[in-house]
């Protein structure tokens, strides 16, 4: 069965282009001219993909895109203007919207946003029905708790290594297409859990890090490839797409039912102390003391090693930067254990 993609612009010329463009590639496309005739279209057939223009007669694009994430939650969305504003760009991204490509548009750039939009759809879809079919699970155990609780630990263990191995599958999506920070979860995780020991946090509070920190990154599964393998410094907005995957990541993983705060911990992880890091602007005691300790791991560990635009500028320099900003971006506690750890007791990040 055909993808069906509904195209809505007010020039006609750009409705033509785009579906010819994309049927040639085997998407079904209908064409509307504004919101109006677009919701008529919605209420006739059912849409994988909407490519919306932002400045059109009457309803606005981000009006429209709105209303079809509220009345049809399983439809991706994305916008394809002529209009350079990167807070446009960040709105578009708060709401809920995929993509934001700016026309004239080269074909493979659409193409592979458009990919990329569809396959982050099909893996919410999939999270969605498998949120459900958990708890159904987890509703069936619990039920059986008085009579089967010999069963019922044997099935929670069970369930805890199933939990884990399908977080890993999720970290190892997002390493996959970021081939430049393959490890970097593993490695973040493991300082973040030794930092959190060394702290006396509980053994249960070192398990939500652990499970946290193996996909804190998961949100760049809807950062198009190009943008997380590119070899030159971002642009704004570039950079503000970067900046929403703490919350997609969030959307992902905020339906699963896990004992500890992983949603949350994964939203905060780039919070700082002092109120300048995103996506809330939380400070101080704001912010959830394992996103802290999250947050300076992450932090030494990207500092230390490679990435696409700059070489590894080394343990040394990571440090620094947490020392200089002790009580200023990064928990001044975690900011001395995690100091201790490396000049002290020789830990090494492998």
């Amino acid at each position: 069965m055909m993808t069906k993609i509904l195209i809505v612009d007010d020039e006609e010329p750009i409705r033509r282009v785009l579906g010819r463009l994309l049927e040639s590639n085997d998407y079904k496309c209908i064409l509307a001219a504004n919101a109006a005739e677009a919701r008529e279209c919605l209420k006739d057939e059912s849409f994988e993909l909407v490519l919306c223009d932002l400045v059109m007669p009457g309803e606005s694009g981000l009006s429209f895109i709105k209303y079809v994430l509220s009345a049809y939650p399983d439809t991706a969305t994305m916008i394809v203007t002529a209009t350079d504003d990167p807070e446009a760009a960040k709105m578009a991204a708060e709401i809920g919207s995929y993509g934001y490509i700016i026309k004239p548009f080269e074909h493979n750039e659409l193409l592979i946003n458009v990919a990329n939009s569809l396959r982050r759809r099909y893996l919410e879809i999939d999270k969605r029905i498998y949120s459900e079919k958990l708890e159904q699970i987890v509703h069936e155990r619990t039920a059986e708790l008085k009579e089967r609780e010999a069963e019922l630990e044997c099935n929670l263990h069970n369930f805890r290594n199933a939990m884990e191995g399908t977080v890993n599958a999720m970290a190892l999506t997002v390493e996959c297409r970021d081939p430049y920070t393959a490890g970097h979860q593993r490695r973040t995780t493991v300082l973040a859990c030794a930092i959190a020991k060394e702290m006396g946090l509980s053994k249960e509070a070192i398990d939500g890090i652990q499970m946290a920190g193996i996909i804190h990154d998961i949100g760049k599964i809807a950062i198009p490839a190009e943008i997380l393998s590119k070899p030159t410094r971002l642009t704004d907005i570039e950079f503000s797409l970067m900046k929403t995957h703490t919350k997609v990541g969030y959307d992902i993983l905020k339906g699963i039912e896990f004992p500890w705060p992983v949603a949350q911990i994964v939203l905060q992880h780039h919070e700082r102390m002092d109120g300048s890091g995103y996506p809330s602007g939380l400070s101080g005691q704001e912010i959830l003391m394992e996103a802290r300790i999250l947050g300076v791991a992450d932090t030494v560990e990207a500092m230390a090693s490679h990435r696409p635009y700059r070489p590894a500028l080394g343990i040394d320099k990571a440090l620094d930067e947490i020392s200089q900003n002790r009580g200023i971006l990064y928990d001044p506690d975690v900011v001395d254990v995690c100091l201790r750890l490396f000049k002290e007791e020789g830990f090494k990040l492998e």
